[in-house]
């Protein structure tokens, strides 16, 4: 399949992939640059000398080899009904395998997505070290001729942006206890890829649209950006402002070291407690931009009952409030030292979210 199904489009119209294309010739094809086979090896000029990717790889890092074939039977050979979306990299399926019965989410991406296929597989390495609760788990892989896809688990409950900023008529808006306990989540699984996972990430991409809440509004982050460009031992180093993250969540210096996601967090912290959008066109000029609406008032704690959103229609402890935009306003310092570490983010956000709000007392 050389594009994606677009949401708008009629299911009449909606090609599937052609059976006899790609499941005649078994699981794996010779590819004709490259064999993917259990020798298949990562060379010293790939900067990490000796990984093997075979099945005791596999095995160690806890990610599966699909075939092609189980993926497309999955999710009903990539059909309309399955499409969930379009990410950075292709389109993405929702997909029950038929060997465990698990939902997954398949991410199909077509080789023109100008990603090689020694780079998938680099990714795919990088993905596996990485187990947290606040973290979208890689539970497999599938490299078929053109064809890399990865297979994640399935977060049932969408996006902290479809939740936040694209509510539904009949839909209830987060509540307090709610939007702390995502914040608390969002904040430990950037602390995970900073300071535990091994090398540590910088993630880069920060928004709304890549944290997907599970049941209890569990968050999870997703879609990372391990940096395809940079070395596989260095992928923290970003030596020029290549904007890899989405801009409007971009600290001034860029997406570049663990200080740029602090910033990113605060401002998605921001959009929990006020629950206006980073960028937002559709407001008067002087309060299109979050950051620049926010500073003033952040000064002023007279006027922090004005910065929580309208839907809370008043449901919030008035001191929790007030230490949540503290925290918010400390890591949108446009100044790098002047932003707490994450590890102290994760304190403050675990110490407020701890007082619950009960409306009924």
């Amino acid at each position: 399949m050389g594009g994606c199904f677009s949401s708008n489009q009629d299911a009449n119209d909606a090609k599937q992939l052609p059976k006899k294309d790609y499941w005649e010739k078994g699981s794996y094809p010779h590819h004709p640059s490259i064999l993917i086979s259990d020798e298949f090896k990562f060379g010293d000029n790939l900067d990490h000398k000796g990984i093997t990717f075979t099945k005791d790889v596999e095995t160690a890092h806890g990610v599966v080899q699909f075939s092609f074939r189980e993926l497309a039977t999955a999710t009903k050979n990539f059909c309309i009904e399955s499409f969930m979306g379009e990410g950075d990299f292709g389109c993405v399926y929702k997909g029950r395998l038929e060997r465990s019965g698990q939902v997954v989410s398949v991410q199909h991406r077509h080789r023109t997505c100008d990603q090689g296929i020694i780079e998938f597989f680099k990714e795919v390495i990088k993905l596996s070290l990485f187990h947290h609760a606040n973290l979208v788990n890689l539970i497999g892989y599938c490299a078929y001729g053109d064809h890399l896809l990865l297979v994640h688990e399935f977060v049932p409950l969408g996006s902290l942006k479809d939740h936040l900023h694209d509510l539904l008529p009949d839909q209830k808006p987060l509540d307090w206890n709610t939007r702390m306990k995502i914040a608390v989540g969002v904040a430990r699984g950037l602390e995970y890829l900073h300071k535990t996972s091994n090398p540590p990430v910088v993630y880069r991409d920060l928004k709304p649209s890549n944290i997907l809440l599970d049941e209890g509004y569990h968050p999870k982050l997703s879609n990372f950006k391990l940096g395809k460009h940079t070395p596989f031992d260095n992928i923290t180093s970003f030596p020029s402002f290549r904007v890899d993250g989405t801009y409007t969540h971009c600290a001034p210096e860029g997406p570049i070291i663990f200080d740029s996601d602090v910033y990113s967090f605060g401002l998605i912290f921001l959009e929990l407690i006020t629950g206006r959008k980073v960028i937002d066109y559709t407001r008067p000029y002087e309060e299109q931009c979050l950051v620049y609406w926010a500073r003033p008032l952040l000064k002023d704690r007279k006027k922090y009952a004005e910065m929580a959103d309208p839907l809370l229609e008043g449901r919030y402890p008035p001191e929790r409030l007030k230490e949540a935009l503290v925290v918010a306003a400390m890591c949108i310092q446009e100044g790098i030292a002047a932003r707490p570490d994450i590890r102290s983010v994760v304190a403050a956000l675990t110490y407020i979210a701890s007082s619950t709000y009960d409306p009924n007392a």
